[in-house]
This record gives C-alpha cells, structure tokens and sequence, in this order.
C-alpha cells in the first residue's frame, strides 16, 4: 500500500523563528512544505534539510512578499512541486528600532506597511484563489501571523509595526467570512515575547527576555510553543476553527 500523499504547504518568512518552528513541525505531521525566504538562503535551506532529514518533504522558495510577481511566482513553484494547495502560514514580516511615531521617516512606514500589510493581502489573496473550492481548490486553512502588538498598540516602540499587525487581524476576520462556504478556514496566531531573532533586528536583542518578565506568566515563549497553535490551527483537528484570533501571549 502507498503511504498517503503529502499535504502541500507554504510559509511565508519560513527560514527563520516562528516559521522555521512551524515548518519542522509541519513537516513532520505529514505537510509537503514549501518554505519562502527573501534574503537569507541558508537558513532556508537548514529549514528544509531539518525536514527532510527527519524523513519529510520541504523546498525553499525565493520571494519578496511585497512584490505581487514574486508572491504569484512562489505560490505557482510550490503547486508546481507538490501538487494543489492545501495550507499557507502567512508569517513573513519585519519589525524596526523604538520610536516615536512623530519621528518615524515615510521609508520607514512604506517598508513597514509593504511588507506585513501588503504582504499579507498579497499571500491571502493568493491562498484564496488556489484553495477556494468555487475556484477549483480542494480547501485547506490559512494561518496569518498577527502579533500581541495588535491589541496593545506598542506605544514608544513601534506603533507602525502595530497598526500593521491590526491590518492583518481585520484581514483575517473578513477572509474567513469570505472563504467559510468554500471550504477554506481562516485564522490568525497572535504572538507576545517570543525568543527569535526578530528582536535583534529591531535593535533589541534582549526584547523577548525584559518583555517576557513582565507577562503574568514571568517568561519568554519559544517558537516551538506558536508552532503548535499554528500547526493546530492547520489541522483537521480545528475542523469548526476560522475567524480566531489566538492569542499566544503568555497571558499578557
């Protein structure tokens, strides 16, 4: 008897931190994973060598999230490899040094709001359309990467980063409705302090680590502990799941 065919997935953002989590996580709960990256190569590749190592099936995918030819590219390269999609992790995003929103320069802004508003319109809309039953999709569920930031506004920090982030959430809420009869679940995840490497390039390498103090309860969370819920969220087992906005915050 064959054994059953791998459910193709893409992440977005999938070489690094959370994406990275939740790509090894996925692959070995039976994804075929395609793991988009704009910059950074080799930890894609480590990304996909960690899943097939562990006798998975991955491919890393170059592609700036913030150009609509790149994400039509990605998105088309990893039917083309696996077969029909089934899962997105909408993940890529970026973050900058504090400030104050009277200080921030408009190349500051447009990059921001390119890169996780834009972004994330560009991958949803793009997931909709392969996946939409009324399209010829076979359904499948998407997962947007939200933020904590969203509800608390990051004062002092990065208001930017956290408008953009409530973009993602109204996004996910009006997609759901949009996609429910066309067998496509929609949600998001919503991180607090989570120790990546995200932090570092805003300038705060120890971010996770005061911030986490401060959550009730007392620490930083791992990528490994936002994979689960997104896994979760991929998952049959959220089968009744879409328009959530799940927090992963360690109760802050």
């Amino acid at each position: 008897m064959n054994p059953p065919a791998l459910k193709p997935l893409l992440i977005t953002g999938g070489g690094r931190g959370i994406g990275r989590a939740t790509a090894i996580m996925a692959g070995a709960q039976g994804w075929a994973v395609g793991v988009n990256y704009v910059g950074d190569a080799a930890s894609a590749e480590g990304t996909v060598e960690a899943i097939r190592s562990a006798g998975g099936k991955a491919m890393a995918i170059r592609g700036d999230v913030a150009v609509e030819a790149d994400v039509i590219a990605v998105f088309e390269a990893v039917q083309s490899a696996f077969g029909p999609l089934q899962g997105l992790v909408v993940n890529a995003g970026i973050v900058a040094p504090p400030s104050k929103l009277a200080d921030m320069e408009l190349a500051r802004l447009k990059r921001m709001f390119d890169v996780n508003v834009l972004g994330a319109y560009l991958c949803a809309r793009e997931g909709a359309r392969a996946m939409a039953r009324d399209r010829g999709g076979q359904g499948g569920s998407i997962v947007l990467v939200s933020s904590g930031a969203a509800r608390l506004g990051s004062p002092f920090e990065f208001v930017d980063y956290a408008g953009s982030k409530g973009a993602v959430d109204t996004l996910t809420l009006g997609l759901a409705k949009e996609l429910a009869c066309d067998g496509v679940r929609v949600n998001a995840v919503r991180p607090g302090p989570i120790r990546t490497d995200i932090h570092a390039s805003g300038g705060q390498p120890d971010r996770a680590e005061r911030i986490g103090a401060t959550t009730p309860m007392g620490r930083p969370g791992e990528a490994e502990e936002v994979a689960e819920a997104i896994t979760w969220l991929l998952s049959d087992a959220a089968s009744y799941v879409t328009a959530a906005l799940l927090d992963v915050t360690g109760g802050r």
